[in-house]
């Protein structure tokens, strides 16, 4: 995909969201719209997937380690293919198989089931571990939330990772500065995230989030990394697109009532229309 294509199916993955989350009447929109570009990113230029073989043994791993934000998850993996989008709407239903937090048992493309926050790093550089062990050529990415880098065992994984030198891995944090109580500079602050990062033998690389251009080089300098795992610090914008959400702790985890989803949809509908004349 071209970047215009790419944000075109950001926007795409944004609608997506908001209506499983709006449907569902629970979930978590902020950090789903925050981290919207990384997924499309991810799914639709990056990694080695394929919507007809899940499971296929060569495929590129992901771990979203904050999966509380699976509505975005959800959007991109239906948006790629592997299941149909119009299943967005069943979120957290009975009976759904797009439960609140991603199930690798139930979802197509879920590699591994997460939510408990801390955890997910942990899995994905296990992952990383057992790819160089057998000499396959996956990668494994994983996406952590910046208030869930105040979780130790995060940091206990990252030494392991740079201890092993685990160049196959990479790990974005999703930093829109807002976690469930507010800021995290306010709340605890994991402030300077690079820095740490590198402490702990990580290749770091800071972007802006919602710059397709700055994620692309981003991943390709990733890639070009040897002998140390890579940290891409995305600097975002919680509730991005959704011009009531934006920069709103509240919308960390509630759903849009009628008339609120009613105005995210013309904010994201507008946002389309503003790349349709590109």
């Amino acid at each position: 995909m071209n970047k215009l294509e790419l944000m075109k199916m950001a926007n795409e993955i944004r609608k997506g969201a908001v209506t499983a989350v709006y449907n569902a009447r629970s979930g978590h929109p902020g950090g789903s719209l925050s981290a919207a570009d990384i997924y499309t990113y991810l799914y639709f230029e990056e990694m080695n997937v394929d919507p007809k073989e899940p499971r296929k043994a060569d495929r590129d791993r992901f771990v979203l380690s904050k999966g509380h934000t699976a509505p975005g998850y959800y959007a991109a993996l239906a948006n790629r293919g592997f299941f149909p989008v119009e299943d967005l709407k069943t979120l957290r239903k009975v009976g759904s198989y797009l439960q609140g937090h991603p199930d690798m048992k139930h979802i197509p493309g879920v590699d591994m089931s997460s939510g408990s926050l801390g955890q997910g790093i942990s899995a994905a550089v296990g992952m990383a571990i057992s790819a160089r062990l057998s000499g396959d050529t996956y990668r494994v990415y994983t996406l952590v939330g910046d208030g869930e880098i105040q979780e130790g065992q995060v940091w206990e994984a990252a030494m392991l990772a740079g201890h092993r030198k685990l160049d196959n891995l990479v790990v974005i944090v999703d930093n829109n500065n807002l976690q469930i109580d507010g800021p995290i500079d306010e709340v605890n602050s994991p402030y300077p995230i690079d820095k740490k990062f590198e402490a702990f033998n990580f290749h770091v690389i800071n972007i802006d989030g919602h710059d397709f251009d700055a994620i692309d080089a981003a991943f390709k300098e990733a890639r070009q990394t040897k002998g140390q795992p890579t940290a891409i610090i995305a600097k975002t914008v919680k509730g991005k697109g959704v011009s009531f959400m934006e920069n709103q702790a509240s919308w960390h985890g509630a759903a849009p009532n009628d008339e609120q989803y009613a105005i995210a949809m013309a904010d994201l509908e507008k946002v389309g229309e503003a790349l349709c004349q590109k």
